[in-house]
């Protein structure tokens, strides 16, 4: 595992999941999101999930996600619960991208110094 700074592991992964919803599936799409998240809050190395909603009209969500490593993500990503859990997910979009990452620099707040996670 990675450098600890603040308490936190220098190997977090941070996860980007964009999802274009189909016209009229915004309701389907956010039933679907809370049985979601729902169970991958009790998944170990789970951190924390957030939901963002277009402001423009675009009908482009964005779901980000951060676990403590890489494993943990890989773990539930590829396990049969995940694989049940999302399919029923596929009915209200109709494009994906999912963008993953290590967390190298995090700001907290404006007035609080940047965190850099070192190997």
């Amino acid at each position: 595992m990675g450098t600890v700074q603040n308490g936190r592991s220098a190997e977090r992964l941070s996860v980007v999941f964009a999802v274009h919803v189909i016209e009229g599936g915004e309701q389907g799409f956010l039933d679907m999101y809370d049985q979601i998240r729902k169970s991958v809050a009790r998944t170990p190395g789970h951190i924390i999930d957030r939901l963002g909603a277009p402001v423009d009209g675009s009908r482009q969500w964005v779901i980000t996600s951060e676990w403590e490593t890489p494993e943990d993500f890989f773990a539930w990503q590829q396990s049969e619960e995940h694989r049940e859990l999302v399919a029923p997910l596929r009915k209200w979009v109709d494009a994906t991208q999912s963008l993953r990452f290590r967390v190298v620099k995090e700001t907290v707040e404006a007035h609080k110094e940047t965190v850099e996670a070192t190997s």
